[in-house]
């Protein structure tokens, strides 16, 4: 069964930094872009961050940039989002996803770039990250 499978989330302190692994499992992701999105108790959706197939064009939502870092491994199948400087308000459900197309579905408004969760065909079932001291 295709699927995506998130791991590496945890309790951190502020100011810590985690490492987020999203394996596919059943398809390839050579060609298919990858995001990830959080989302936290009482709060929509969001998109955090995504990595195009091919040049690995990377897009980041303005509140992590600096601190989080996407990347992917088409030979392991598998796509990281490394966060550092954890805040508590990072504090979420994190989900990563895969589009069909190679590059990110993403729109341009405001200076910042903002992910089309809509085009996202394939979902994992997150990982908690919590950050408290």
């Amino acid at each position: 069964q295709a699927q995506l499978v998130e791991s590496g989330g945890g309790l951190v302190q502020p100011g810590g930094s985690l490492r987020l692994s999203c394996a596919a499992v059943g398809f390839t992701l050579d060609y298919r872009s990858v995001g990830w999105f959080r989302q936290a108790p009482g709060k929509e959706r969001e998109g955090v961050s995504c990595i195009s197939a091919g040049d690995g064009t990377t897009y980041y939502t303005d509140s992590v940039k600096g601190r989080f870092t996407i990347s992917r491994d088409n030979d392991n199948k598998r796509a990281y989002l490394q966060i550092d400087s954890l805040k508590p308000e990072d504090t979420a459900v994190y989900y990563c996803a895969a589009d069909f197309r190679a590059r990110c579905p993403v729109y341009y408004s405001g200076g910042s770039y903002y992910l089309i969760s809509e085009n996202f065909a394939s979902w994992g079932r997150g990982t908690q990250v919590t950050v408290s001291s």
